[in-house]
């Protein structure tokens, strides 16, 4: 038959394997041992849209394009099966594999890098050498935070395998998502369908959030939470300094004679700082607001005392959630109040919800509850940062920014007097994605994040964020009620408070100086450090979609009980 020949041609078989049937792609969340191919296309939604128009041709064509250029065999005779056998490899993997390179592996890595004063410095080596290089210098000394489940260093996520098939057709087909061309019924061509998948994507992302896309209208993916810190302090600066971002700070503040703009906020992230810096306002405009046994909260009469000063505007930064404790800055009750403060003094609110945002998607249950309170009202805000590669367990670099207010976007980041730029928004209402964000050039973020909300829904990302918290609040309710450890930052708190983060340190002086080491020195999981009113502390953050509840719950205890253990015999 035909389409026999065909598959016969491109090298496939004719029926489809067991691995991309419906079974498979709906257990990619419940087992950390297997993972599908990379790229699928028969029965997916991508290969019946090409039959969908009637195109035979570009089925197969498409097929080919993926199979067989985009395989690194193709590049002038890297080895034909390379990176089959890499992701055989990594997939093959066992949990219990060692989360970090051992220091001889690195060592061997480092002796492998080209030496500038060789003769042979910037010779070419050719691609199937250097590739095969790549394999065996470079891949060993990787750590494996995204394929390990015990890897509790940073809020770093994982990569859920659509998401990784997803940025492999990134790569391949290199978008430049830059620049919005309208389809409309005069069109007499077409550009690409990539702004197209960025707004749906994100339209997904806002319905996941509980947030109203008729509300958020100016939104668009970042390089992370960092570069989205800095866009919604840009447009804050733009809110309380109107013209700023045509007249430059210093004319724009004299002009309403400002003498200073202060971003107000409770242990707020490193980044901040950063981004006022980047902004024109300066570290120093980064004053803390916390409430004093409640670090993390915001105060909001502090807030109001503040807003009350005479030729100062500000912006708040609410902070959801705190990087060492995971807590929220902001109750049930809180948002509304503040909401209010910013109403009446002109100040812009923006949420730092670089993980703590997706908290938000959590079942609506009892054992939720304080959760939900914790986010509950953020919807008030002028805007939110986020990040898709923590929690979203989708590939590095990749952020979200979303704001109601896309006017004060677009005035921030137009891109003036760039005709060859320009493009015309249609009736679909997207803008260009170069004039409401930092970059001009942009990659096709938004694909891995529309593949896995399309292929998981609400209720399979609701059941992956449980299960990450279900998983924290195993650990924080052990070390709380273990003799050697005490649980941070009250040791009588609620476990319901217990989001992705669980901080705490030893008992003993002596072993919590050297705690951190010991765990990772075990090779088994990774965590990260961390200061505690002025002691060291162990911060353990949960956010793969790897997570097996009981499994790493029991190797966490077996780790920390044999440390303990070691010390006190």
């Amino acid at each position: 038959m035909k389409r026999d020949r065909e598959d016969e041609e491109l090298g496939m078989e004719s029926k489809p394997p067991r691995q991309r049937t419906k079974k498979t792609e709906t257990q990619q969340f419940g087992s950390a041992t297997k993972q599908p191919p990379v790229l699928l296309l028969r029965g997916t939604p991508l290969e019946r849209s090409c039959l969908g128009v009637g195109a035979r041709w570009a089925r197969s064509s498409l097929r080919r394009l993926l199979f067989d250029e985009m395989r690194p065999s193709s590049l002038s005779g890297i080895p034909k099966q390379a990176y089959s056998l890499l992701r055989n490899h990594l997939s093959s993997l066992p949990p219990s594999h060692p989360v970090l390179p051992s220091p001889s592996t690195l060592s061997s890595t480092l002796s492998s890098l080209p030496d500038p004063q060789s003769s042979s410095y910037l010779s070419p080596l050719g691609p199937s050498a250097t590739f095969s290089y790549l394999l065996s210098s470079i891949v060993p000394s990787l750590n494996l935070q995204s394929l390990s489940p015990n890897y509790y260093g940073f809020v770093t996520g994982s990569v859920l395998p659509i998401a990784e098939a997803a940025d492999n057709i990134v790569t391949a087909l290199d978008q430049n998502v830059q620049v919005h061309f309208p389809l409309s019924e005069s069109s007499q061509w077409v550009h690409s369908a990539s702004t197209y998948i960025e707004s749906t994507a994100l339209g997904m992302l806002l319905s996941l959030l509980d947030l109203s896309p008729d509300e958020w209208k100016g939104r668009t993916f970042t390089t992370g939470a960092t570069a989205s810190n800095i866009i919604g302090l840009a447009c804050g600066r733009e809110h309380v300094l109107p013209g700023s971002a045509k007249l430059g700070l210093l004319q724009a503040a004299s002009d309403v004679k400002v003498r200073e703009v202060q971003i107000l906020t409770s242990m707020g992230h490193s980044s901040l700082g950063k981004a006022a810096s980047i902004v024109g306002l300066g570290r120093d405009a980064v004053k803390d607001v916390g409430r004093e046994n409640e670090p993390w909260r915001l105060d909001l009469d502090a807030v109001e005392r503040e807003l009350q000063r005479e030729g100062v505007r500000s912006i708040i930064v609410v902070s959801a959630g705190e990087v060492n404790t995971g807590r929220f800055a902001t109750g049930v009750f809180d948002m509304p109040k503040l909401r209010s403060l910013a109403d009446r003094f002109g100040a812009w609110i923006h949420v730092d919800g670089a993980f703590g945002i997706f908290a938000r998607t959590l079942p609506k249950s009892e054992e939720f509850l304080a959760l939900h309170a914790s986010v509950a009202g953020l919807e008030l805000a002028d805007s939110i940062g986020a990040d898709g590669h923590k929690l979203l367990n989708v590939p590095y670099d990749n952020g979200i920014f979303i704001t109601r207010h896309p006017t004060t976007l677009s005035e921030v980041f137009q891109n003036a007097n760039a005709a060859y730029l320009s493009s015309t928004t249609g009736p679909d209402g997207i803008l260009s994605p170069l004039n409401i964000g930092l970059e001009n050039s942009r990659r096709f973020r938004a694909l891995p994040v529309y593949a896995v909300l399309l292929s998981e829904g609400s209720e399979g990302m609701s059941a992956m964020f449980s299960r990450m918290v279900h998983l924290s609040r195993k650990i924080a309710a052990f070390v709380r009620d273990s003799p050697h450890y005490e649980w941070l930052p009250d040791q009588e708190s609620s476990i319901e408070n217990v989001f992705m983060i669980v901080m705490f340190r030893a008992r003993d002086k002596k072993l919590n100086e050297v705690l951190v080491d010991k765990i990772n020195g075990s090779g088994k999981m990774f965590v990260g450090g961390t200061q505690w009113q002025g002691q060291k502390a162990v911060r353990l953050a949960v956010s793969t979609w790897r997570v097996d509840v009981e499994r790493d719950a029991a190797l966490v205890a077996e780790v920390l009980n044999a440390i303990a253990e070691g010390i006190s015999s």
